[in-house]
């Protein structure tokens, strides 16, 4: 399930959606135009959904050097020129809730398309 609610639009959130491992990870508006740009991976544009289809369901590695980045992937069918997978890079950590206690804070900060053999 996706979540898209006026409270994420303020926060600048695009959407929201569970891992397989139940954390919530978001992506921004801003990314999604960092990602979409013509300079970077412009082939995204048209693959939104896919994006949310890695994060829900795909592999996910820890960095070995920076352990709160992770690297999720998921193979499809359907991608531009020879690519076989999305990946996506996100950040995990937390944020200051209101309250003072510790609050989950994982967002994508780049996608694109690779061919994996």
């Amino acid at each position: 399930m996706v979540r898209r609610d006026k409270d994420m639009r303020a926060s600048g959130r695009r959407w929201t959606v569970r891992d397989r491992y139940s954390n919530e990870v978001y992506l921004t508006h801003e990314r999604w135009e960092h990602i979409t740009d013509s300079i970077n991976h412009p082939e995204m544009a048209a693959y939104e959904e896919h994006l949310q289809d890695t994060i829900r369901s795909g592999e996910r590695r820890q960095d070995a050097l920076q352990p709160q980045k992770y690297r999720y992937m998921k193979a499809f069918d359907d991608l531009a020129a020879e690519n076989t997978h999305v990946v996506a890079i996100v950040l995990c950590g937390f944020s200051e809730g209101q309250d003072g206690k510790p609050l989950p804070n994982n967002y994508i900060v780049t996608a694109y398309q690779q061919e994996i053999g």
